[in-house]
């Protein structure tokens, strides 16, 4: 097993944790980056685009002119996908562009972007982020502490650090259970609570 320092929120080091190398010390699949991240993009598209066929269009199904002997084309009504106003063919319609994937592959994916942060050494570890009151220029201060400006958050429950860190640009509070591929590649350094790497460790072991 790998050891990592753990820090406090005034980043001095308080101990040493052993972090499961069959979570964050696995070898990286980077393919599987490609597979989960589209998944997780796919399920966030709202599928609302939508365009009217001529079944739609409001107007007079009235042939505009007889078929033959006038020298224009054929014409049916004003509807005519052909014709300005008219209806669109083969246009988007509402969908839902969510699929499943394999359970055993969002994991494989997970570990491996977990492996990846702490093999870059994008990945520190605190003993808890506690705060008295809900104060974005606490959480400043943390991150100025470890000289970070591009950081993705992971805690149990903590509704104070959630709140008091939502506005920062570039920085993301998340839950344990909200960990995702996405969020940890989009982001460059990767801080979790002891709490947190115990249950990752625990959902994500076996």
């Amino acid at each position: 097993m790998a050891t990592i320092d753990v820090y406090s929120i005034d980043k001095e080091k308080v101990g040493e944790l052993e972090l499961s190398d069959q979570v964050f010390g696995a070898p990286v699949r980077e393919h599987l980056f490609w597979e989960a991240v589209k998944w997780q993009q796919a399920g966030k598209r709202s599928g609302t685009a939508s365009t009217r066929t001529r079944g739609d269009i409001r107007g007079s199904t009235r042939k505009l002119f007889r078929q033959k002997g006038t020298g224009r084309a054929r014409r049916g009504s004003i509807k005519s996908p052909i014709l300005r106003g008219g209806g669109t063919v083969f246009g988007p319609h509402p969908r839902d562009f969510s699929y499943n994937l394999p359970k055993r592959v969002r994991r494989a994916a997970l570990i491996s972007a977990l492996s990846r942060r702490n093999a870059e050494a994008g990945l520190i570890v605190v003993d808890k982020l506690e705060l008295a009151e809900i104060k974005t220029r606490r959480v400043v201060e943390f991150l100025k502490a470890f000289d970070l400006d591009n950081a993705l958050i992971v805690d149990q429950e903590n509704r104070r650090f959630y709140l008091s860190g939502r506005n920062i640009p570039h920085v993301k509070v998340l839950q344990v259970q909200g960990l995702n591929v996405f969020d940890i590649l989009n982001h460059d350094k990767l801080i979790l609570t002891q709490e947190a790497v115990a249950a990752i460790e625990g959902r994500l072991k076996g």
